[in-house]
């Protein structure tokens, strides 16, 4: 039998690719938001860490900004991926470290910025992956998570998880507003800025870009045709399947 660790090789090794040319990936407010804040810290972090950093689009913006950015991933192929364009950008303060968040190979307080884009919802041990978080980055350091939220609404949530799940069997959940401040104050970030955006993800390249088995994706059309009406409108369903979730941003200082 397979391990969530085995899953998530199977899903993201070979799409790498894919995450890289990913319009939902490659772009959006969020990456603008994180540009500015990282952009106006005084003095410059000198290191950063990115946590689950996939094709590299978080290290690739916030690289101008930063002394040496160590992209972390457990996906090889990702890692690969973000080699290769960094090299092709000429982004040289980009180094790569194969691991997971909730195992983190450096020595403590070695990083003055820890950020995180689209990848906490795999962690399979949050709480560890936090304290790992907190154990390297120095006091004062900043973070920046950026993920999908959850939503309050339980019903909504419910619904949200399920067709995250089927659509990628390395899911394991996505946190509300509320769990990721109460995440941060456990280890003793202080929140000082929380935003979130809607975004719309395309049903087909949604399913294509990790290649959701086709009987997987009609129980997702399913779900979401079939949706309670307060679902539908939550998640703003479109005829095709494509529906909007909300990416939030929450950036705080080590105090």
């Amino acid at each position: 039998m397979s391990t969530h660790r085995d899953a998530v090789h199977a899903q993201f090794d070979a799409r790498a690719a894919a995450y890289l040319s990913s319009s939902v990936h490659s772009g959006g407010p969020d990456l603008h938001r994180a540009c500015d804040l990282v952009a106006k810290l005084s003095p410059r972090p000198g290191s950063a860490l990115d946590l689950g950093c996939g094709a590299g689009h978080l290290s690739f913006t916030l690289s101008p900004h930063v002394g040496t950015v160590v992209a972390l991933d457990p996906s090889i192929g990702m890692l690969d991926q973000v080699r290769a364009e960094s090299a092709r950008r000429s982004l040289n303060n980009i180094e790569t470290q194969c691991s997971s968040a909730e195992v983190l190979p450096f020595d403590n307080a070695s990083f003055d910025l820890v950020a995180t884009r689209y990848s906490a919802h795999h962690w399979t041990d949050l709480d560890t992956a936090m304290r790992e978080i907190r154990r390297v980055l120095r006091p004062g350091g900043h973070l920046l998570v950026i993920d999908i939220e959850a939503p309050a609404d339980a019903l909504t949530d419910t619904h949200l998880q399920a067709i995250e799940l089927l659509r990628d069997r390395s899911h394991v959940r996505d946190r509300s507003d509320a769990e990721w401040r109460a995440l941060l104050r456990g280890i003793g970030v202080d929140v000082r800025v929380m935003e979130r955006w809607g975004t719309r993800l395309e049903f087909a390249p949604w399913i294509a870009r990790i290649h959701t088995p086709a009987n997987k994706a009609e129980i997702i059309r399913a779900m979401l045709s079939e949706a309670p009406a307060e679902v539908r409108d939550a998640l703003r369903v479109e005829a095709d399947g494509s529906f909007h979730a909300s990416t939030g941003l929450w950036w705080g200082q080590r105090v």
